[in-house]
């Protein structure tokens, strides 16, 4: 049997739409099936300062778009599905979708990882607007001010390290008694001069105007006090997107897809790219070199398999 596709990509962040314009541009037959828009989580970013290429500030929604439009160019499709499964059988990938089926020899998972939300109010509101996920991303944009940090993992504590660095005001709440970060690393934080750690803390509300301003803690003493900030950063775990992969798929303990320094995953002719995969940094240019090698990958691939020598 002959596959409709060549690649069929799962996800449209940056790493499934570079892996699109890659695999397009190398002539394959190639499909993006995104569930919402292309972007992915880049949409929420309201500046990227750190993107090669760009000077000036851009904002995700910008970045997304120039994105998606060098895909097309190259001759990628495009469309809007929710993935329900994804099946190989024999040499042939099938990929149901609530709009359909598709077949292809190759996939490339591009899914990403889903930042949990602490689900207090005013943290969606201000999304992009002093509220992040990331101190990499977004941190350098507080520079010198107080920035209140949430969590007791090794990302909270890694990433508030990384916050004191720009500024001497970071507090750092735990909702527990201690973190459950790694001990060394929590000795770190514990010692650096530039973090108020308090534990048997929590936020339960972020407020403001036009962007971030205050927010409210619930202390030990099991009272209420609101307090300036002009950041909050939320390290309270990310879920990797996998639902719909083959079950024996290998993953590491945290459900993150475990692949080669090629991308290739524990099934032939699966590849994957971004945030969904086992990666020590998490930032859109790691994405897009990821979705590059996964589309590279799967050319060679798809080349042996239909018994093409690659050029």
């Amino acid at each position: 049997m002959q596959a409709e596709r060549d690649i069929i990509i799962i996800g449209g962040g940056p790493a499934g739409l570079t892996a699109a314009q890659y695999g397009a541009r190398g002539n394959l037959n190639t499909l993006l099936i995104e569930e919402l828009a292309t972007g992915g989580q880049v949409l929420q970013i309201h500046n990227i300062e750190n993107y090669p290429g760009f000077a000036r500030q851009i904002s995700g929604a910008e970045l997304s778009k120039e994105m998606e439009e060098q895909a097309l160019k190259f001759g990628a499709e495009i469309i809007n599905a929710s993935v329900k499964k994804v099946e190989k059988r024999e040499n042939i990938f099938y990929v149901s979708t609530d709009t359909g089926e598709f077949t292809c020899y190759a996939v490339i998972i591009a899914t990403g990882a889903k930042h949990k939300m602490l689900g207090v109010e005013g943290e969606e509101k201000f999304s992009g607007m002093g509220v992040s996920y990331c101190a990499t991303c977004d941190g350098p944009f507080f520079k010198n001010k107080k920035i209140l940090a949430i969590g007791g993992g090794d990302t909270a504590c890694s990433e508030s390290l990384f916050l004191a660095q720009i500024t001497d005001k970071v507090v750092l709440i735990h909702r527990k008694e201690r973190f459950r970060a790694q001990k060394a690393l929590a000795e770190r934080v514990l010692k650096n001069k530039n973090i108020d750690v308090r534990f048997n803390t929590e936020c339960k509300e972020i407020k403001g105007e036009k962007k971030v301003e205050k927010a409210i803690l619930l202390g030990p003493d099991g009272k209420k006090h609101e307090e300036d900030f002009d950041a909050v950063f939320i390290f309270v775990g990310t879920t990797p997107q996998t639902s719909a992969l083959p079950a024996d798929l290998e993953k590491d303990d945290s459900g993150y897809i475990v692949s080669s320094c090629e991308m290739k995953t524990s099934i032939d002719g699966l590849f994957v790219a971004g945030d969904v995969r086992t990666t020590p940094f998490r930032q859109i240019v790691v994405s897009c070199g990821d979705g590059a090698i996964a589309a590279h990958s799967a050319e060679i691939y798809i080349n042996e398999l239909k018994g093409l020598s690659y050029k």
